[in-house]
């Protein structure tokens, strides 16, 4: 037999039998899980995910603008050409149905929690990116709005740090969402930098 395996136990017995004092306790002492129930728990953090205007507002581009070059594609060279050259609006059409299924996937992919912190950003399809952004490294928080969002009704939050590559952004969260977000992110950030 191996030394040390499960089925070895005459070794374990003659250690046990000599020191019965040491070893029971060993096994059985509450104060050595003290230290385990003292730690705090480890929390998973609350992620919240983008609203659904937001994948919306980018399905509807995605059909503007490849449903017009689809459209032309299948229309002028059919028109002047031959109806079979018609066909060259297959690709654009592939690339829609294609852009409407990965909208969604990456619309699901974007989300954010707030923790004691720091702000969490998780973001990505093929390649997930996870930015951390402390709070006390905050520098500006602002809430944009372009005419087609505020058409859909969504705004995006823009964090900006002292290093470049911690900036980070949120987009289309309700413009509600975006500015208590902005200010709760503010409020912590001073908070943090006041303690430093």
């Amino acid at each position: 037999m191996e030394t040390g395996s499960p089925d070895d136990t005459g070794a374990a017995d003659t250690t046990d039998a000599a020191h019965p004092a040491r070893t029971e306790p060993e096994r059985n002492d509450p104060a050595q899980n003290e230290p385990e129930q003292n730690e705090p728990a480890r929390t998973e953090p609350v992620w919240t995910g983008l609203p659904p205007g937001l994948l919306r507002m980018r399905r509807l581009l995605l059909v503007v603008w490849l449903g017009l070059l689809t459209v032309a594609a299948a229309l002028l060279p059919g028109l002047f050409l031959a109806p079979l050259w018609a066909a060259l609006a297959l690709p654009p059409l592939a690339l829609l149905v294609w852009g409407w299924v990965m909208l969604e996937r990456n619309w699901r992919s974007w989300r954010y929690a707030e923790r004691a912190d720091d702000l969490l950003i998780s973001r990505g399809v093929l390649w997930r990116e996870e930015t951390v952004v402390p709070y006390g490294r905050m520098q500006l928080v602002e809430v944009t709005s372009g005419p087609v969002e505020r058409h859909f009704g969504l705004a995006s939050v823009q964090l900006h740090t002292a290093a470049a590559a911690t900036d980070a952004t949120i987009p289309g969260l309700d413009p509600a969402e975006a500015e208590r977000l902005r200010d709760r992110l503010t409020e912590l950030g001073e908070a943090r930098s006041a303690g430093l």
